[in-house]
C-alpha cells in the first residue's frame, strides 16, 4: 500500500475528514452568530493543524501497526483531534446556543467542563488503543496528592475563583471595596481577580483572599438600578436658620437634572451635626455612574455654593479665624459706587423702566438682588409660578420650550438681555425654561421691590402695559401671520388684558382715564 493510500486510510479511521467539515461549519457559525468566540477558534484551528501534521508520521508508520512508535504517534494525533472536537462543541454550546437564549456561563465553569470532557475522551481513546491505564491512574493519584500538599494556596485560589463565578456573588463590571481598595472588577481568572481602580491601576487579588475576607459590592441592590449614595459636606454658621439653608440647597438640587445623578431617590440636604459655632450639613445624592465620583461631587458642591450665594448665606469660617483688612471710607465708597453703576447699567437695558425718573431708578436699583447661577442650573421652569424679572450681567442662558414631552432650545440670552417681565408685572406663569449655559451673573427684581414705585405712580402702568403688549403681539403676529389691521387689534386687546392683570396683581385703583 502506497504512502498516500495509508494517509487516506488514517484520515478515514481517525475521523479527520469529519473534523475538517466540522471545523468549517463551526467557523461559519461563530463568525455569523458569536464573533466574541473568534479568539477561541484560533486555538481550535491550531489543534486541527497539529492533528493533520501528525497524520503524516502515522501514515508512514502504518506499515507496522504493532510498533510502539506507531501507537504513540497515533495516540498523539487522536489527542489533538479530541481536543479540537471538544473546543468546537464548547464554542457552539456556550458561544452560540446558550448565548441565543441569554444564558452566559462563567468562564471558569466552561473551562472546567472542557477540561473534564477532554480528559475523559483522551482516556477512552488511550484505552481503546491498548494503553495500560491502571498504572497511569495510580501514578496520577500519587502525583495529585503530592501536588495538593505543595500547592494548597494555588488550589484555594482556583476553587475560590470557581465559587465566585458559580454563585455570581461578584461579576465582571461590579464596583467593589476590599479593605481600603475600591475599583471595578475587570476579570475573574482561575487564580486571581483583576480590579481596576479610578487611579488607572490594575490590582491583582488572589481569589482565596476574596473568599476569606469581606467584599463590599457597591451600587448593587436586588431589583434596583446600579447607583451609590454619596455625601457632600459643608458648614454654615448659626446666624442662619437651618430651614433656610436646607430650602435654598434643595431648590437648587431639584431645579434642573444633574448629569450622573439618579432622579430617584432625589438628592436632598440635611443637617447632620451641631458644633460650637456652626451647623454641619450634607447633601446626599445617588450616583448613577460609579466611575465618575469626584467630578460629580464637584458639580454638587458648585450647586451648593451658588444656591447659598443667591440666598445670601455664606459658608462658615472657623470661629478662631481673624481677618484684618485696612478698608478706608474712600475704598468703601468706591466699591459701593461700582456696584451702583452696575445695577443702573442692568436696569438701562430694560425698556419697561425707561419712563422712571432718577429717584425711582435709584430706589429700584437698591431693590435689585444679586443672583448668580452655575452652569446647568435652571433659572426658571416652564409653568412655574414666580414674580421675578432677571437681568443678565455676565454669561449666557438657554431658553427652552417643552412641547409634547420634547424640550428644545428656542433662544440664547446674553449680557444685557432680560426675561420674566410678564411674571413680574402680572404674576403669569413662566412660558419657558431658562437654563444657565455658562456660569451666569445676574440681578433679579421681584414684585415687592417694584410695588411701592408703581403704587406711587400708577400712571406708569399704562405705558408698561403698552410695551408688554407690543412684545406679546409681535410674537403672535410672527407665529400666526397677522396682517397690519389684525395686528393692531391684537395689540389693543393685549394692552387691555395686560393692564387689567397688572392692576389686579399690584392692587392698583382703576384709572378711568385709561382707554379701554
Amino acid at each position: 500500500m502506497s504512502f498516500w493510500s495509508r494517509l487516506y486510510a488514517e484520515g478515514s479511521d481517525d475521523l479527520s475528514f469529519i473534523l475538517l467539515a466540522a471545523l468549517a461549519a463551526t467557523v461559519v457559525l461563530v463568525r455569523a452568530l458569536a464573533p466574541e468566540e473568534r479568539g477561541r477558534m484560533k486555538g481550535i484551528v491550531v489543534l486541527c493543524v497539529l492533528h493533520l501534521v501528525l497524520l503524516l508520521p502515522v501514515a508512514a508508520l502504518r506499515s507496522d501497526p504493532t510498533s510502539a512508535w506507531y501507537r504513540d504517534a497515533r495516540l498523539a494525533a487522536l489527542v489533538f483531534l479530541v481536543l479540537a472536537f471538544a473546543g468546537m462543541v464548547g464554542a457552539l454550546l456556550f458561544g452560540v446556543l446558550l448565548a441565543r437564549i441569554h444564558i452566559h456561563a462563567p468562564r471558569i465553569l466552561r473551562d472546567l467542563l472542557a477540561a473534564a470532557t477532554s480528559i475523559v475522551a483522551i482516556l477512552a481513546v488511550a484505552d481503546r488503543l491498548g494503553f495500560p491505564l491502571t498504572g497511569v491512574l495510580t501514578t496520577s493519584a500519587i502525583l495529585t496528592a503530592v501536588l495538593g500538599f505543595a500547592m494548597q494556596d494555588t488550589l484555594g485560589n482556583v476553587l475560590g475563583g470557581l465559587a465566585l463565578q458559580l454563585d455570581n456573588s461578584i461579576a465582571v463590571g461590579d464596583w467593589v471595596k476590599v479593605g481600603d481598595l475600591r475599583g471595578r472588577v475587570a476579570e475573574i481568572r482561575w487564580r486571581y481577580t483583576a480590579i481596576e481602580t479610578r487611579n488607572w491601576e490594575t490590582v491583582i487579588i488572589p481569589n482565596g483572599m476574596l473568599m476569606k475576607g469581606q467584599v463590599v459590592v457597591e451600587g448593587r441592590r436586588d431589583g434596583q438600578p446600579m447607583q451609590l449614595r454619596r455625601w457632600v459636606w459643608f458648614n454654615v454658621d448659626f446666624r442662619f436658620e437651618p430651614n433656610d439653608v436646607i430650602r435654598a440647597v434643595n431648590e437648587a438640587l431639584v431645579a434642573a437634572p444633574i448629569e450622573r445623578v439618579a432622579a430617584t431617590p432625589a438628592a436632598h440636604c440635611i443637617l447632620m451635626e451641631l458644633h460650637e459655632s456652626y451647623g454641619r450639613y450634607a447633601v446626599r445624592y445617588w450616583l448613577a455612574d460609579l466611575a465618575v465620583d469626584d467630578p460629580t461631587d464637584s458639580v454638587i458642591r458648585t450647586r451648593i455654593f451658588f444656591a447659598l450665594k443667591r440666598a445670601g448665606i455664606p459658608l462658615s469660617m472657623p470661629a478662631h479665624a481673624v481677618f484684618l483688612t485696612e478698608d478706608s471710607a474712600a475704598r468703601k465708597e468706591e466699591k459701593s459706587q461700582k456696584d451702583r453703576e452696575r445695577r443702573h447699567a442692568a436696569l438701562a437695558h430694560v425698556e419697561l423702566f425707561d419712563a422712571l425718573d432718577a429717584e425711582s431708578r435709584d430706589r429700584l436699583a437698591d431693590g435689585l438682588r444679586h443672583a448668580p447661577f452655575a452652569r446647568g442650573e435652571a433659572m426658571t421652569r416652564q409653568g412655574a409660578e414666580g414674580d421675578w424679572l432677571y437681568m443678565i450681567v455676565e454669561g449666557q442662558a438657554s431658553v427652552r420650550v417643552s412641547q409634547d414631552g420634547v424640550e428644545k432650545e428656542v433662544a440664547r440670552l446674553a449680557p444685557g438681555n432680560f426675561f420674566g417681565e410678564m411674571s413680574l408685572m402680572t404674576g403669569a406663569r413662566r412660558t419657558a425654561t431658562v437654563v444657565a449655559a455658562t456660569d451666569v451673573e445676574c440681578y433679579c427684581l421681584d414684585k415687592a421691590a417694584f410695588q411701592d414705585i408703581l403704587r406711587a405712580r400708577p400712571e406708569l402702568a399704562e405705558g408698561m402695559a403698552a410695551i408688554l403688549a407690543k412684545r406679546h403681539a409681535g410674537l403672535a403676529a410672527a407665529k400666526e401671520g397677522l396682517d397690519a389691521e389684525a395686528r393692531e387689534r391684537r395689540l389693543a386687546e393685549d394692552k387691555r388684558d395686560i393692564l387689567h392683570k397688572m392692576r389686579a396683581f399690584f392692587g392698583l385703583a382703576h384709572d378711568k382715564r385709561v382707554a379701554s
